[in-house]
């Protein structure tokens, strides 16, 4: 029986998507993009589920981009009509899932494997772990990943990292800004669990607003704008329960059960 290229589970409020297709270097075949669209649909409308990591099998490769010997004999790269809704790997164009998603790169993350690191909200890496959008040296361009790089590191790294398309190590990465730890490869799991429990410690519904005023008041033409404009989750937040426990549960010193969506 033929291994699934994404194996999906969940554990108590986390959802933990793993690339499982090893032996290619974990790269994305077409099954692998609609895959993971399915899980990432599955954790936005799902409300019990408050964080999502995506990590890997084996210890060599995250994610190697895409699946280029399956393409060549597809005829080339894959049209963006066939690609599923929300872009490549279900996420680089899912820009209104305002839950955290933790990237565990547990090997080399390249092309389409650092595409999926930039659209994550915090990333852990092995310390052996590469990183690279080397699409350039055979024929292509990241057509995600430019835009997300640029975004987030500054331009002259940004362009000489996709321009001249040579990898670079997670220390490397981390100067960038673009994981936030480096770890020890047997460390790895231990570190997404403090991340993951330290985001269940939170409000779901205050992470929500967080991450939604942080990335569309980046947007946002002016710092004043950012300020003034109006936020959903925020005042979803307000109008919702968490924000009373909160402050009762400082209060009374205790634990506060979070309700919030």
């Amino acid at each position: 029986m033929t291994e699934p290229p994404v194996l999906v589970s969940t554990d108590n409020s986390v959802l933990t998507i793993t690339l499982n297709r090893p032996a290619a270097l974990n790269a994305l075949s077409l099954e692998s993009h609609h895959a993971l669209q399915a899980a990432f649909d599955t954790y936005a409308r799902d409300d019990s589920l408050i964080v999502a990591v995506i990590t890997a099998v084996g210890s060599k490769a995250f994610c190697a981009g895409s699946d280029l010997k399956g393409l060549a004999g597809n005829n080339g790269p894959i049209k963006r009509e066939d690609m599923p809704a929300n872009g490549y790997a279900g996420l680089i164009e899912r820009f209104d899932l305002m839950k955290p998603v933790v990237a565990a790169v547990n090997g080399h993350a390249i092309g389409g494997g650092l595409e999926i690191v930039l659209s994550c909200d915090i990333a852990i890496a092995t310390e052996h772990a590469k990183f690279g959008l080397p699409e350039p040296r055979v024929g292509l361009a990241s057509a995600g990943g430019v835009h997300r790089l640029i975004r987030s590191v500054g331009h002259k790294d940004a362009m000489k990292i996709a321009l001249c398309s040579e990898l670079f190590d997670a220390t490397t990465a981390k100067s960038y800004g673009l994981i936030n730890e480096v770890v020890a490869a047997d460390q790895l799991q231990q570190a997404t669990q403090r991340t993951v429990a330290a985001l269940q410690a939170c409000s779901p519904a205050a992470l929500q607003a967080t991450k939604q005023m942080m990335l569309q008041g980046l947007d946002a033409d002016t710092l004043q704008a950012a300020h003034t404009q109006r936020y959903s989750q925020y005042d979803a937040m307000l109008s919702g329960p968490d924000a009373k426990e909160g402050m009762a549960a400082f209060i009374e010193k205790r634990k506060p059960q979070w309700r919030g969506k």
